[in-house]
């Protein structure tokens, strides 16, 4: 199931569409985003995803020229993986924190060096790993300081849409085709979609945009 959810200008929170597809393949992917397209979205200007080879290939095809945001959560436990042995696994996330939350890129990209050299002869592999893709985690930084801790990460979605249709299909467990499976979760996404348009406080303040 392919989802994306977006923030418009009345700065709150909305579900753009859902698909189903039988993978996450750039045609899969390109064919969803031609879908938001062809049904109005247009000033994508900013995208936090996770590092899926078909979106990120569909992704450059159609936003375009939209500023790509890798999602900072996934990152690290991707860094976890990379780590050769047990004592690295438990303390690359910690390690990781300083860059994600400096002040701005320049001691983000001090700390990522830091980080990077203190490897280099010991976990060389994990080093040249973090070298090459922690920089795609740091695009939050061309944004002002008062959006970045919500658009670091593709987290909003992960708990506020997935582990909701999660909750919600796996009591169905087994659905007959997948238009059944696309009319339920539609259904899941108009309430949360209803949900979000109907509070008052907006999920990013764009009066702070120049701030």
């Amino acid at each position: 199931m392919l989802s994306a959810i977006g923030i418009g200008p009345d700065e709150r929170r909305r579900i753009l569409g859902v698909s189903i597809a039988l993978s996450e393949a750039e045609v899969h992917w390109r064919a969803f985003l031609e879908s938001l397209q062809a049904r109005g979205m247009r000033g994508v200007e900013y995208v936090v995803s996770d590092d899926h080879s078909g979106l990120r290939a569909a992704r450059r095809a159609v936003p375009g020229g939209a500023t790509w945001q890798r999602c900072q959560f996934h990152l690290a436990r991707n860094a976890i993986h990379h780590a050769p042995n047990a004592e690295i696994r438990k303390r690359i996330g910690r390690q990781l924190k300083p860059i994600w939350t400096a002040d701005d890129l320049a001691r983000a990209e001090t700390a990522l060096t830091e980080l990077v050299a203190s490897y280099r002869d010991t976990a060389p592999k994990l080093a040249a790993w973090l070298e090459k893709n922690v920089p795609e985690g740091l695009a939050v930084f061309t944004l002002p300081e008062h959006h970045r801790k919500r658009m670091r990460t593709s987290n909003p979605m992960e708990r506020s849409v997935q582990q909701e249709l999660k909750r919600r299909t796996v009591k169905v467990r087994v659905f007959p085709g997948e238009d059944s499976l696309l009319r339920f979760v539609s259904a899941v996404l108009v309430e949360i979609d209803e949900k979000w348009a109907s509070d008052n406080k907006a999920y990013l303040k764009w009066e702070c945009q120049d701030a």
